[in-house]
């Protein structure tokens, strides 16, 4: 029943798309809507090895997931997984998906003093100003604009050193969250999660990667997750969403003291880092202020509640694949997702652009897939040829 609800949700995204785009192209900003980028079947030099890569997980799945190095085959076969997806749009396309005029690398070049950028970080987020930061940058906290000034500062700069840097570290979920949940069955799903689509190549893929990494950190370490987490705030505002994930890492059933420590710890982790950033000149409450005020000076101010706020959903339904929705349960680790998920869908400031944003939420969903058999693999995988061969994503 879910599914055929799901399925219904993405029809019903798509022809109400598709009409309002024919009547007022300028509304939704979405020509492909849910989804964000354009109708364009095409097929492209990643094709022959996605559909290979697809067939050989559904085939072998079962036995990866019992393999005794099945953690790093994982990765390793994700991260092909997420290349191959990327290359049906070309070479091209991925290695300048980071470098256009909205995009971090764009400010880049500009940062020859760290310290002074972070002291005058905030006073650039509002648009219309000879300064104002490019529109990812502005929308998001100084962590992600640093991370890729770090890999520039090392040797690694351009835009194809930094696609595929959110690819290796986006694929780290795939083995975060077996280590997280104990459940290595999930792994075939993991790897060939449709969402893969939008981790190669965008940021909120790395984002994924990193506050996954963060969540399993949690629980073994509670000091040093909550400092991975401490920085997931400084890469996206939206990610202190991770607050219910965090609290089932932490959370140690009838040992309500064990589980106070725990939360403790982690919370000392994460606030060392938030004053870290604070001694240094950006406190993360005046930027997210001024952060709404510059979605509402965009597209955010056009495209309608109305639509998004379920449309959404249908967004993150493809995300998932069948075998995320029909995995939909009772477990804690998919109803954490499902109540930041919810969170940020109520709030208005996700409206469109969610297949990317919600990544580091939407990929925790899998979790319930568990006891899936092959077909829903297959479901998985034709998913995700489908949504990358049918439309030109902006991701």
């Amino acid at each position: 029943m879910r599914l055929v609800i799901a399925g219904l949700l993405v029809a019903a995204a798509t022809i109400v798309g598709f009409v309002v785009n024919a009547n007022n192209p300028d509304l939704l900003y979405a020509a492909a809507a849910p989804l964000f980028g354009n109708w364009q079947p095409h097929v492209g030099p990643g094709t022959p090895a996605a559909v290979l890569i697809a067939f050989l997980v559904v085939a072998k799945g079962s036995e990866l997931a019992r393999h005794r190095f099945a953690l790093p085959i994982a990765y390793l076969t994700s991260v092909a997984w997420t290349f191959s997806l990327a290359m049906i749009d070309g070479w091209d396309r991925f290695v300048t998906r980071l470098t256009t005029e909205d995009e971090y690398l764009h400010e880049v070049p500009g940062v020859t003093d760290v310290p002074a950028m972070l002291n005058g970080f905030a006073a650039r987020i509002l648009d219309f100003q000879p300064d104002s930061w490019t529109t990812h940058v502005s929308g998001h906290p100084p962590g992600a604009l640093l991370t890729f000034v770090a890999l520039d500062r090392v040797g690694l700069g351009g835009g194809a050193a930094a696609s595929i840097f959110c690819i290796l570290v986006g694929s780290l979920a795939v083995v975060a969250i077996p280590l997280a949940t104990k459940i290595n069955a999930v792994l075939p799903f993991l790897v060939l999660f449709p969402g893969a689509v939008w981790v190669g190549a965008s940021a909120d893929g790395m984002f994924m990667g990193v506050a996954a990494v963060g969540i399993y950190l949690l629980t073994r370490w509670p000091l040093l997750g909550g400092i991975v987490l401490g920085w997931c705030l400084f890469l996206s505002y939206g990610l202190v969403l991770l607050a219910p994930l965090a609290l089932a890492a932490l959370w140690r059933q009838g040992e309500p003291g064990v589980t106070g420590r725990r939360i403790g710890w982690a919370l000392a982790g994460a606030l060392a880092v938030v004053g870290a950033f604070a001694i240094n000149g950006f406190w993360w409450l005046d930027g997210y202020e001024l952060v709404k005020l510059r979605y509402y000076q965009g597209i955010g101010d056009t495209r309608p509640y109305w639509y998004w706020a379920w449309a959404n959903l249908a967004a993150l339904a493809l995300v998932i694949g069948p075998a995320g929705v029909q995995g939909l349960r009772k477990d804690r680790w998919v109803v954490a997702a499902g109540i930041a998920i919810l969170a940020a869908d109520l709030s208005g400031l996700s409206k469109a652009e969610t297949e990317r944003i919600w990544l580091p939420f939407a990929v925790w969903l899998l979790a319930g897939t568990a006891k899936l058999d092959r077909r829903w693999l297959t479901a998985q995988a034709v998913t995700a040829l489908a949504v990358n061969h049918l439309v030109l994503t902006n991701w």
